[in-house]
């Protein structure tokens, strides 16, 4: 408690001003101001305390000539005490001033001070610098959220889902939320159950996503819908995926793709010119699956920066470098990276690169560097003067450039030489961070082969429609491999931001999709009845799409973590280091639920 031993909830004064708002032209207004202590600095007769809101920092002088009561209690001040302060708004004398601060030209001088809460030595200091680890930053997150830059980066993300909202109310979208509790519907990840105790052994789900309520909503005629949807996926997770996130989620009756792609363009462009004043050109370009795949060994490819892959399998047909001819008698193929010569690696660097790639994938690498004396390296003496000269037409070689080979099955070779292509990207800073290299990636495939499964699943999910081109292909499962989806993801700068596609909206072609997925009629009743009942109700044909808000807004902010862009977000385990969630509960709380936890 503050020295007075008094407590009120209520502030002595109503505050009329943020710090950080004051500028030179409020000199001679008297200001009331409620924030946390950053800084004291006791110069004998003056005290100085830098003073801090969610707008920013303003430096207050206590003179114990002008308010002897208000110097000492600034005396007691320490740093994260919350105060409330009176005072009058002065300019700072010549010399004084602090270019670095927008308040920098003013200060208060202090005529009332008191301290309404104190606080024990932070465990870290509230600044701009993250100087915490992260473990500490988020079991402290209440002192963590006050940094200038979670401010900044939650103020962001208000801004941005702000300009989205206005968009889309602007282009007749309504606003409709979907349950939280719904029926679970497993489509990919492991849903969240919460058991219900009025209806006992039975359960409800956490949404994966609004996805088959969306497509109701359109069979019941809104139109155009969209929410900021909560969603629940209980998987393992990675650096930048959270269990629990935020999507723009949104929905059309009667779309083409590019009626939902422009609808999606100006909701993300609006967010860009919204929060960092950036003019986003639209219609953004569009490359098929199959070549970014070919040529960015990625379906979520970062143009900023060159580097493309090369099939090198046609300057190799009749090789005698038996690697290679094996290769493509099993139908794999040869594929390269040039570096050119402005960017080199070392021998060390070569080799060091070829073991991790042996050692993580089992696969080689090859490597030679083009000279003024011909190819140099492991492989050139088994390559012949017109292997040489095809290859370097197809790769652009020329003097100086070094180029990597990997040669097998496309589908282990091009995400590897992609993954390679980032790293190199990394290495040589050939990505310019303010570069905004937007990008559709379109014709995905409708199915995949698991392995795991030995079955067909879904590229997306199984309520994507089929290209009608490729409609027959659903005929058998080994002929659906070929089938194309008519899907779309968004990408920036090697993110998928969003994506989403047309859905199916005929009765019998979903249940023949469930079938190709290995679900019988009745399994697909059971599980989505709902829906395919629905769909026999003059469904109209629709569409829409999905985009992660913690991306977005992570690419806003520019930071590479989706928890410097969530108020309160779990570790990697999924876990909330402050209130230490998730936890056990009251045996009483089980009993009611009928269950028994049994390890």
């Amino acid at each position: 408690m503050p020295k007075s031993e008094t407590y009120s909830p209520l502030p002595p004064w109503q505050r009329t001003d943020y710090c950080g708002t004051l500028r030179a032209s409020d000199a001679g207004r008297e200001v009331a101001l409620h924030g946390w202590v950053q800084t004291r600095r006791d110069h004998g007769g003056l005290i100085f305390i830098d003073l801090r809101d969610r707008e920013g920092i303003v430096q207050l002088v206590l003179n114990p000539a002008r308010d002897a009561g208000s110097h000492q209690a600034g005396a007691e001040a320490r740093s994260e005490f919350f105060v409330a302060v009176r005072g009058t708004v002065v300019r700072r004398a010549a010399g004084t001033v602090n270019a670095e601060l927008p308040t920098g030209e003013i200060e208060i001088a202090v005529s009332a001070f008191e301290i309404l809460n104190v606080s024990p030595p932070p465990p870290f200091a509230i600044g701009d610098e993250d100087t915490a680890a992260e473990e500490v930053r988020l079991k402290y997150r209440y002192l963590d959220l006050r940094r200038p830059a979670m401010q900044r980066n939650l103020r962001r993300r208000h801004q941005a889902l702000q300009a989205i909202r206005n968009f889309l109310d602007a282009h007749g979208f309504i606003e409709v939320e979907t349950p939280i509790l719904f029926k679970s519907t497993p489509e990919g990840a492991r849903d969240y159950l919460v058991p219900s105790r009025v209806n006992p052994g039975k359960f409800y789900a956490l949404p994966q996503s609004p996805q088959i309520l969306k497509q109701i909503l359109m069979i019941g005629g809104l139109d155009r819908y969209y929410q900021i949807a909560r969603c629940f996926r209980d998987e393992d997770l990675r650096a930048n995926r959270q269990p629990e996130f935020s999507q723009i989620d949104l929905e059309m009756t009667g779309p083409r793709p590019e009626d939902v792609q422009s609808v999606a363009e100006g909701m993300i462009a609006a967010a860009y010119e919204r929060v960092l004043g950036v003019d986003i050109n639209t219609p953004f370009p569009r490359m098929a699956y199959a070549d970014a795949m070919e040529s960015y060994g990625s379906d979520k490819p970062d143009l900023r920066f060159g580097l493309e892959i090369r099939n090198l399998t046609s300057a190799f047909t009749a090789t005698s470098f038996k690697v290679f001819a094996e290769v493509i008698a099993q139908g794999g193929r040869v594929y390269a990276i040039n570096l050119p010569a402005a960017n080199q690696l070392t021998r060390r660097e070569l080799d060091e690169m070829t073991e991790a790639i042996r050692t993580r994938y089992s696969m080689g690498l090859a490597w030679i560097k083009v000279q003024d004396a011909g190819w140099q390296g492991p492989i050139a003496k088994f390559v012949s003067e017109a292997e040489r000269s095809s290859a370097a037409e197809i790769a652009g070689l020329k003097t100086g450039d070094t180029m990597l080979i990997m040669a097998g099955e496309p589908a282990k070779v091009r995400p590897i030489l992609g993954d390679l292509r980032l790293q190199l990207g990394a290495k040589f800073s050939l990505a310019a961070e303010d570069d905004l290299k937007f990008l559709w990636i379109v014709d995905f495939p409708l199915f995949e082969y698991s392995e795991d499964d030995k079955r067909l699943v879904s590229v997306n999910h199984p309520f994507t429609a089929p290209h009608p081109d490729d409609l027959r292909m659903l005929e058998s499962g080994s002929s659906a491999l070929g089938a194309r989806a008519i899907a779309y993801d968004m990408v920036l700068n090697g993110q998928e931001l969003g994506g989403g596609s047309i859905r199916i909206h005929s009765r019998e072609l979903q249940l023949k999709v469930f079938e190709l997925l290995g679900l019988s009629r009745e399994e697909a009743l059971e599980r989505f009845g709902f829906l395919i009942e629905a769909l026999g109700y003059g469904a109209p044909p629709h569409g829409g799409c999905a985009f992660g808000v913690d991306r977005l807004c992570m690419m806003l902010c520019g930071t590479d973590s989706l928890r410097d862009v969530i108020a309160f977000p779990k570790t990697q385990k999924a876990v909330d280091p402050m209130s230490g969630a998730p936890s056990e509960v009251d045996p009483r709380q089980l009993r009611e639920l009928s269950i028994k936890v049994t390890s």
